[in-house]
């Protein structure tokens, strides 16, 4: 899937503008925390530590430029990192920057303009086959929060601070920040490295004055990754053994969570997955392959929300299961299986095994075939029904930050909102059922929502659509497929392959 975080999808969140507005007129700016210190207890600042995969993969583009965040993370633990950029009107004095802490506000390195942190971190790079090259060497502003993920399952559920930081010469204010339990990415996306293939040491360092202003212990101010370099012609999604990610999170206890709809408190509201009927249904060139459209849609009054924390050493994630009260606050959680890393090159991104199922089924109702993709990215990529009880209208925008995430990914959370579906479109590895040995004849295209029960849901007899088809053989001996219409549903109509 191409990566949905690019330019001219960044908004505001409501809870967001609040915070420049406050940032902008002076008020007390307030951020709730899973660790809020107890009353009366004595406020102390959060822990702040720079960490990295012990290796990663990247792929060049475009003359050589490196699209990834190379999995460095700012973890933040124990409160929020809150940092406010301001310049007077007048324009006459340089932007100023300042760390709102725990225990009082700490004045933060000279900045040229109120967006990114000036010259926040130190890039040492040394080629491992050239010993005797000389290190490449520089410095690079930082946007704190642009790209962010919970390092906690127990944090808060939503990043109530900006998502990017938008620029304009003429700014006045901005607000940076990074909840307690998140870890922030340093480099974003695009890590504007343009370096050729090999094999680097990568060492990046939080620079001297920041690190001192907010209090970074001397080993947590640096973290270094053995950076592989490969053509983007090369295989995309090997991986040798070492290439494995050290991820420092904690996860929940399972035994705490969750095991039915009833022990959820009462009002809570809770997702109902539906599958809608598969379309784009077609017989590839070969003749080989029946090849389908499928849509998983949420018709809840709450996102289906499903967190993945990865194991030490390994390409599984734990998944969880989160339920949120009407003020979008986590009240419960249940285990839900796991998460895997898909290497193949129309995913590269990590699946949550539990989400559904595709068969093609006999006349009879019985399987004749079960599709090979059995893991899902959950995605909102089309509005299926924005009238439902809870819709969130503006969910294409939501949760962009993490949606699917890279190989270095240490947890990843995965939305599925009210009112929307996820299109997995017909040319996606999987989507498709093998019809070489199979007869012609009438069959029944199956979409099987939650199809192990382990997800808790309002509804599970919904979750099932069957998409009448025929297949038959032309005079020339070429495999063909007919698709009786849906009522009145032209496909040829709006029909939009999303990802």
């Amino acid at each position: 899937m191409i990566h949905p975080l690019s330019p001219g999808r960044k908004r505001w969140s409501p809870v967001a503008r609040g915070v420049l507005a406050a940032a902008v007129l002076g008020a007390p700016l307030l951020a709730a925390s899973a660790s809020t210190p107890a009353l009366g207890a004595d406020p102390t600042n959060p822990t702040i530590e720079l960490n990295a995969p012990s290796a990663v993969t990247a792929y060049t583009y475009g003359g050589g430029r490196i699209y990834s965040d190379l999995g460095f993370r700012l973890d933040v633990d124990g409160g929020p990192l809150v940092i406010w950029s301001q310049r007077a009107g007048d324009y006459k004095s340089a932007p100023t920057a300042v760390a709102k802490l725990p225990e009082g506000d700490v004045t933060l390195p000279r900045q040229k303009m109120i967006g990114k942190l000036d010259r926040f971190i130190r890039i040492r790079l040394v080629d491992r086959n050239d010993p005797d090259a000389h290190p490449v060497v520089k410095r690079r502003s930082t946007c704190i929060g642009e790209m962010s993920e919970r390092a906690r399952p127990d944090a808060d559920i939503k990043n109530p601070y900006p998502t990017t930081c938008y620029y304009n010469p003429y700014s006045l204010g901005g607000v940076q920040g990074v909840p307690d339990g998140w870890a922030a990415s340093l480099f974003g996306y695009d890590s504007g490295f343009r370096v050729k293939p090999g094999d680097y040491d990568l060492t990046v360092s939080i620079t001297k004055g920041y690190a001192d202003a907010l209090g970074m212990a001397a080993d947590a101010r640096s973290a270094t990754t053995h950076l592989t370099v490969l053509d983007e012609g090369e295989c995309r999604g090997c991986r040798s053994g070492d290439e494995r990610l050290r991820p420092n999170r904690r996860e929940p206890n399972p035994a705490k969570g969750i095991d039915s709809l009833a022990e959820l408190p009462p009002g809570t509201p809770v997702p109902d997955l539906r599958a809608l009927p598969a379309f784009g249904i077609q017989v590839n060139r070969k003749g080989t392959q029946l090849q389908f459209s499928a849509n998983v849609w949420n018709a809840g009054n709450s996102p289906m929300v499903v967190d993945g924390f990865r194991r030490d050493g390994e390409d599984i994630m734990d998944a969880y299961q989160y339920f949120l009260d009407p003020d979008g606050n986590q009240v419960a959680y249940q285990q839900v299986g796991t998460m895997e890393w898909d290497p193949r090159p129309t995913h590269m991104h990590w699946h949550f095994t539990d989400f559904a199922t595709y068969e093609l089924l006999n006349a009879d109702k019985t399987r004749a075939v079960r599709s090979g993709k059995e893991a899902f990215c959950l995605a909102n990529t089309d509005a299926v029904d924005l009238t439902v009880d809870g819709a969130e209208w503006g969910a294409y925008e939501d949760d962009l930050g993490s949606v699917c995430g890279g190989y270095e990914t240490r947890s990843v959370r995965e939305v599925l909102s009210a009112g929307w579906g996820d299109t997995y479109a017909q040319f996606r590895a999987g989507q498709s059922f093998p019809i070489k040995n199979l007869p012609d004849g009438t069959y029944y295209v199956r979409v099987l929502a939650n199809p192990k029960d382990v997800l808790i849901e309002s509804d599970t007899a919904n979750n099932e659509s069957l998409r009448k088809i025929h297949i038959w053989t032309d005079k020339s001996g070429k495999r063909r497929v007919t698709v009786p219409q849906v009522g009145v549903v032209n496909e040829a109509d709006g029909i939009y392959y999303r990802r």
